[in-house]
């Protein structure tokens, strides 16, 4: 079978690694790091141009398959693809690691966008510790209050007029947020339910240090689209079609 996998995260390129070499896989990367990190098989860089673009794609390359295991907040590409697949008559996964759960000591404060993360930043703190991602810094470019912005790569214009930027990738140590969390004075965190153990860390270090986390919800994903929680369910869910 030709899988096309639509990637970018951890598990995306542990799915490439279960399929490969028994099927013909191609990942996909959105383009958006300088430097990404590639799984194994075929990779291809770059959009397709709408769902159109895909569709010719799919059918192109004689796809059989296709696993959206993108970031739980690429919703665009998400939504495209559930798009296309049906217009190709191609079978379409969702791989999407397991949102975070609260436990007790956290003060999580849920919120639909960046937009309300923004506003709900009032009167919960002046130094806040931004980490979720370099695309959506508009959303607090009015914002009065001190930024720390933590990516992967440099961040542009629009953005807060206080912002200093930390270039890092992960996976993060809890002893490293404890520290970060001292050393920069943090006294807000803005995140991402993302997912995942890579990024985790900042929470316990924010319950620890008594912190209120503004947490943005994950988008849904398309209606009808099956998903699977592990890149373990995806490679079966591939095998039962194989």
């Amino acid at each position: 079978m030709h899988i096309l996998i639509l990637g970018g995260t951890t598990e995306a390129r542990a799915l490439a690694a279960a399929l490969h070499p028994g099927h013909r896989v191609t990942s996909s990367l959105a383009g958006r790091v300088a430097a990404p990190r590639l799984p194994v098989g075929e990779v291809r860089i770059g959009g397709f141009g709408g769902v159109d673009g895909l569709v010719d794609w799919v059918r192109a390359h004689g796809v059989d398959a296709v696993i959206d295991a993108t970031h739980p907040f690429a919703e665009r590409i998400s939504f495209n693809a559930a798009r296309a697949t049906a217009t190709a008559h191609v079978p379409l996964l969702a791989l999407r690691r397991p949102g975070w759960v609260p436990v007790e000591g956290d003060d999580w404060h849920s919120v639909a966008s960046l937009g309300e993360a923004a506003r709900a930043l009032d009167g919960r703190g002046e130094r806040v510790f931004l980490t979720t991602g370099r695309m959506g810094l508009a959303a607090f470019a009015d914002c009065p209050q001190w930024f720390l912005v933590r990516s992967v790569d440099a961040p542009e214009p629009p953005m807060p007029a206080r912002t200093e930027v930390l270039l890092d990738r992960g996976p993060f140590t809890l002893e490293g947020e404890r520290a970060l969390l001292h050393r920069y004075g943090v006294d807000v965190l803005v995140t991402k339910d993302s997912g995942g153990a890579a990024t985790a860390p900042k929470l316990t270090a924010a319950r620890e240090a008594g912190i209120p986390v503004v947490v943005v919800r994950r988008p849904p994903v398309p209606e009808g689209v099956p998903v699977a929680a592990t890149p373990q369910e995806a490679a079966a869910w591939v095998r039962e079609r194989s």
